[in-house]
C-alpha cells in the first residue's frame, strides 16, 4: 500500500505540476501567461493573467507538494480547487467523456486529491520523516476551503461573464 500511495502521488502531482508551468512560463508545450490569460479571459475570468498566475501556482505548488508527500492535505487541496474551476468552466458542458473534453480526466483528478489528502501520503513521504500529521476533521475543513475558493472564482467569472453579456 505504501508503495502504490507513492506511485499514485508521484504521478499525480508532477502531472499536475506540469500542467502549472505551461500555464506560468509556457513549458512542455504551454501557452504560458500571456496566452493562458487570453484564454481565461474568455471564459470571462478577469484579469486573465491574473486567473492564469493563480491557477498555474495553485497546480504547480500543490503538485509538488503532493508528489513530495509533504504539508498533505495541502497540496491535493491546491490541485482540488483548480480542478473543480476547469471541470465547471470549461469541461461540464462537453459531457463526461475525455473523448470529447468533457469532465472524465478532471474529475478523476479531483476524486483522486481528495483520496490523498484524506488517506495521507503514506510511509514514503515528507511529512511521516518529519512526523506531520493533520487530523480528519482539519483535513476536510482544508478541502472544504479549496471548494469554497474555487464556487468564488466561478462567481466572480460568472459576474464578470454576465456584465461583458450585458453590456454588448
Amino acid at each position: 500500500m505504501a508503495a502504490a500511495l507513492l506511485v499514485l502521488r508521484l504521478f499525480v502531482g508532477f502531472s499536475l505540476a506540469a500542467h502549472g508551468t505551461q500555464k506560468l512560463f509556457g513549458w512542455f508545450g504551454g501557452y504560458g501567461l500571456a496566452g493562458t490569460g487570453g484564454f481565461f479571459e474568455g471564459l470571462g475570468f478577469r484579469p486573465g493573467q491574473f486567473f492564469a498566475a493563480a491557477a498555474g501556482l495553485a497546480e504547480t505548488v500543490g503538485g509538488l507538494l503532493t508528489a513530495a508527500g509533504f504539508l498533505n492535505p495541502i497540496g491535493p487541496a491546491l490541485i482540488l480547487s483548480v480542478v473543480i474551476v476547469a471541470t465547471v468552466a470549461v469541461h461540464l458542458p462537453n459531457g463526461f467523456f475525455g473523448t470529447n473534453n468533457g469532465i472524465e480526466l478532471t474529475s478523476l483528478y479531483g476524486l483522486t486529491c481528495v483520496l490523498l489528502a484524506a488517506t495521507g501520503p503514506g510511509p514514503y513521504s515528507l511529512d511521516d520523516l518529519l512526523g506531520w500529521q493533520v487530523g480528519a476533521q482539519t483535513t476536510w475543513l482544508i478541502l472544504a476551503l479549496a471548494a469554497v475558493g474555487s464556487v468564488t472564482a466561478l462567481v466572480t467569472r460568472r459576474a464578470a461573464h454576465q456584465a461583458v453579456r450585458t453590456a454588448a
